[in-house]
């Protein structure tokens, strides 16, 4: 049991960690053409230097919305961990983790529709810069990094949820 819990926590550290990095970095998207390599995320976009992420028309609400809810899954993350040691060391033995795991799916929520907001308006760079050239673009770590998050918020909320202390 020592050892789940351990597994867990460390995962938990880890999920953390790449929500920093996948928030905080601007390679959401990468695009080339035969001039130029651009490179754009949540905040900035980047070809041989780094300005504002100044969206098409329409576009900002859904750009903030992204940026919200990326921000409110690290609060959330970063809550549920130290919830979860709180837990550790205040639960009774037997009493399961539910505080933490809600608070662990409240972030796998946010990640969710961070990341599907963001999939859905900004995946072209038409939509992100106005009378921006057609560039062939394909998904950078960032999202790949948010998606992976996703994915072991949930598993790790489950398991919250599930956990017993011994």
């Amino acid at each position: 049991m020592l050892v789940l819990l351990a597994g867990i926590f460390v995962v938990h550290i880890a999920t953390v960690i790449m929500l920093f990095v996948s928030t905080i970095a601007n390679v959401w998207m990468v695009g080339t053409n035969p001039y130029e390599n651009a490179s754009w995320g949540l905040w900035m976009w980047c070809n041989n230097t780094c300005v504002q992420l100044t969206p098409s028309e329409g576009n900002e609400p859904s750009l903030k919305a992204a940026q919200a809810f990326m921000i409110l899954s690290i609060i959330f993350s970063v809550i549920a961990l130290v919830t979860f040691i709180v837990q550790l060391f205040t639960l009774e033995k037997g009493n399961r983790f539910y505080i933490t795991g809600a608070i662990t799916l409240v972030c796998w929520l946010c990640i969710l529709i961070g990341v599907s907001i963001y999939t859905a308006r900004f995946t072209d760079l038409g939509s992100v810069i106005q009378g921006a050239a057609s560039i062939d673009s394909h998904h950078g770590y960032s999202f790949i990094l948010a998606w992976i998050c996703f994915c072991f918020s949930f598993i790790i909320g489950i398991l919250y949820l599930v956990l017993r202390k011994k």
